[in-house]
């Protein structure tokens, strides 16, 4: 319960689907309505309509046992806070298109520069949706690496507590 509401709520901004998809790997079996009634209840939902001025995006795999899936993730450098998140079993231009798309819905970034690595998809998503973007390998950019590197950390303990049936952390 608890980690289904924190993927749905702590900053990773994943759907409901998506957010179902992490236990289910696990074999914990919960349905979308199951944990949006957890999350209301937890009365933690993050705010929105953030206005950085800077937005640092990439995008990085998160191995579960066997399988990897794509996080996709838009930092403010800033306050080194998730804006957004995207959590694919694939990786693609529509997919990153999808990703920028969700995250203007959600906080006000079209001034914001965005600082990209040299992602194909990634690059190609902010100029479809015309979007200042330049970039950078470290910098501002580095807090979505930072971001990354705990949620690899916390995946793999995750995962290692689940798998054999006991914490192995």
């Amino acid at each position: 319960m608890k980690l289904s509401i924190q993927l749905h709520l702590a900053g990773l901004s994943l759907s409901l689907s998506n957010t179902v998809r992490i236990p289910d790997i696990f074999g914990v079996k919960r349905a979308r309505s199951t944990v949006h009634n957890w999350v209301h209840k937890a009365d933690l939902q993050p705010d929105s309509g953030r206005n950085p001025d800077q937005v640092a995006v990439d995008e990085t795999v998160i191995r579960l046992n066997d399988e990897q899936y794509w996080l996709y993730a838009a930092v403010d450098p800033e306050s080194n806070e998730l804006l957004h998140t995207q959590l694919e079993p694939t990786r693609a231009k529509v997919i990153a298109s999808s990703f920028i798309a969700e995250l203007r819905e959600k906080h006000n970034v079209d001034d914001a520069v965005f600082l990209v690595d040299g992602d194909k998809a990634l690059n190609y998503a902010c100029q479809r949706h015309d979007l200042d973007f330049r970039h950078e390998r470290h910098g501002n950019r580095n807090s979505a690496e930072r971001v990354f590197r705990e949620v690899k950390r916390r995946t793999s303990s995750f995962s290692n507590c689940f798998s054999n049936g006991h914490c192995l952390v």
